[in-house]
């Protein structure tokens, strides 16, 4: 028997998702009423499915407008978040297969614009070299400072805020983190602090407002720098913070007394890892500490992010996560000691709760800036990453380690401050 289409959509996803499937052929399937609604608005949607079975196909046809998703996107991912033909049994995947005839595979359909295409990045170089470097994080950073400043908020921090209560604003959770940062670094006036990956700069005019440290920052991202450089002068700040457009690579200070990641490992790519480490090294004085912030996978031996997944062709090309365990291996064998470790996954989940609410009171005006494929981009992800962390898929830990002197005298004390953590 051929199935609808409504039905096709509901066989993928699974019956127990509680979601309501309506067709533009007027076939339904699922509760009536459901709180969560998938609307097939067109056969470009079902070509995408064909073309690309599961989870990709999906996000493209959402993405380019010919799928909906009504109600909250968190909820329907977490309902949805088993969608692949692959887990069907042979007989059943056949026979879905089957259903959709011919047609979704006669003519091949372009992928939205907002896909990166491989081909295109691959000729900028190896994965990881600089110029693809800058391309990637342009893909993903030169957004549009505005758009950015109705999903962050005022702080302008694109990274895990810290709760110090569960009732936290997101701007108070920001500030936390930041001199959360701060105080495990042991930042005090006249150091010098080297902000690799510094975003909007919230770590840097941080570090100098609250600390009296004179700070370097530097991204890859022309218009973050350009936004941080015109907060910096306006903070009256320019004496003792700067923000740079430039590769960290390219960084040729060196004596730094503090050194802070904030989100730029996930970037640096597993074969680089042990040079980025060793630059880093390099840049701090003995007895100078560095503090590595980043996104991770909860083990060593679950897949790596996939190549040709949503993520990667859509927010974070060629990027790459290692779990913890493999990040301090090569801090160590760089020689940082390790003086402490946490996770914070369950404040990414807050924070990015907080950024998708962001959206979602923007959304007019997010995708008059935009346009609405991007900003489609931004809520599918954002709300996927929420449910990863809220399901432990993925993680957020901070490394504090230190370049120990030759004397050994590591410049710790012998318990940590009980403000942190």
């Amino acid at each position: 028997m051929r199935l609808k289409l409504a039905e096709i959509f509901e066989r993928i996803v699974g019956p127990e998702a509680a979601v309501e499937f309506v067709a533009y052929d007027g076939s339904s399937a699922g509760p009536s009423g459901a709180e969560i609604q998938v609307d097939v608005r067109t056969p470009v949607a079902v070509a995408y499915l064909a073309q690309a079975p599961g989870e990709l196909g999906l996000a493209r046809a959402y993405v380019a407008g010919h799928l909906d998703v009504r109600g909250d996107m968190y909820e329907a991912l977490s309902r949805m978040s088993n969608i692949t033909l692959e887990d069907m049994p042979v007989k059943e995947r056949l026979a879905t297969v089957i259903s959709l005839g011919t047609k979704p595979w006669a003519k091949r359909i372009p992928p939205p614009p907002q896909e990166v295409r491989r081909s295109a990045l691959a000729r900028l170089g190896s994965q990881h070299a600089k110029q693809r470097d800058a391309e990637a994080i342009h893909h993903h950073y030169d957004v549009s400072n505005r758009f950015y400043e109705w999903v962050l908020g005022p702080s302008m921090a694109y990274t895990c805020a810290v709760y110090p209560e569960a009732d936290s604003t997101l701007e108070e959770a920001q500030f936390a983190k930041f001199d959360l940062v701060a105080r495990k670094l042991d930042l005090k006036p006249g150091m010098r602090l080297l902000d690799v990956g510094c975003g909007w700069g919230g770590m840097v005019m941080h570090a100098a407002r609250e600390y009296g440290v004179k700070a370097l920052g530097v991204t890859l991202s022309r218009q973050q720098a350009e936004w941080a450089q015109k907060a910096v002068a306006e903070a009256g700040l320019s004496d003792l913070c700067e923000v740079r457009h430039l590769d960290y690579r390219d960084v040729v200070e060196g004596g730094f007394d503090a050194v802070s990641s904030i989100g730029l490992t996930e970037h640096i790519g597993k074969a680089e890892l042990p040079g980025y480490f060793r630059f880093l090294y390099g840049k701090l004085k003995p007895g100078g500490r560095l503090l590595n912030h980043c996104i991770t996978r909860p083990t060593g031996i679950e897949p790596t992010i996939r190549k040709g997944g949503f993520i990667n062709r859509y927010v974070f090309p060629d990027g790459e996560l290692e779990s913890v365990g493999y990040l301090i291996r090569q801090m160590e064998d760089i020689g940082f000691e390790i003086r402490h470790e946490e996770n914070l996954r369950e404040h990414y989940a807050k924070t990015l709760k907080a950024w998708c609410d962001n959206l979602d009171a923007h959304w007019d005006e997010a995708v008059a800036e935009v346009g609405r494929g991007t900003a489609r981009v931004w809520r599918l992800y954002m709300a996927g990453s929420r449910l990863g962390f809220d399901r432990n898929k993925i993680q957020l830990h901070q490394v504090l380690s230190v370049k120990v002197p030759g004397s050994g005298e590591a410049g710790v004390p012998l318990r940590p401050s009980l403000s942190w953590p």
